[in-house]
């Protein structure tokens, strides 16, 4: 199982969104996403958060929160453990990036993106400012087919009330 960040970088009721549209065999092509990425043979999740934020979006985050660790398993992709961030104080002006396109866009308008479905119960969980969370995420193909959060499964298809 590899070991990757993800974060979403706040600016008042915006996230900083990276539409993947860049790498060649990117198992994000053409889906919207924070930034992060994989972390580095001893490097910790914040060493790999710093360094792939500064990488992806030439910000230098100052103030960040550890949210969640989201597992995902899959029959096409190899494992993976997701520290899942967020942000809300950096410094420096965004540059280009080489993995896609990068935007503010209002949070309420993620919903409207090409998301991967289970990005969408994190950001909901996101924005109840859910206490840390484990979450556990099961993909078929590109179909998530279970959902359990700190332990308890979820009913799919995911719409919270």
């Amino acid at each position: 199982m590899k070991n990757t960040t993800l974060c979403y970088i706040q600016r008042g009721n915006q996230y900083l969104m990276l539409h993947r549209v860049k790498k060649k065999n990117d198992l994000n092509e053409g889906k919207w996403i924070g930034v992060g990425g994989k972390c580095e043979e001893n490097e910790s999740p914040e060493e790999c958060l710093l360094r792939e934020c500064r990488e992806e979006t030439g910000l230098e985050l100052t103030d960040y929160r550890y949210r969640a660790l989201v597992t995902f398993v899959s029959d096409k992709w190899e494992g993976e453990y997701m520290h899942l961030f967020t942000a809300e104080g950096f410094t420096g002006e965004i540059g280009p990036c080489n993995e896609g396109v990068l935007e503010w866009l209002d949070k309420k308008a993620l919903r409207s993106l090409n998301l991967w479905e289970g990005d969408h119960i994190f950001l909901d969980l996101l924005e109840e400012e859910a206490p840390f969370f484990s979450l556990k995420l099961e993909y078929h193909r590109d179909t998530l087919v279970r959902a359990v959060l700190d332990g308890e499964k979820l009913t799919l298809p995911w719409r919270r009330c």
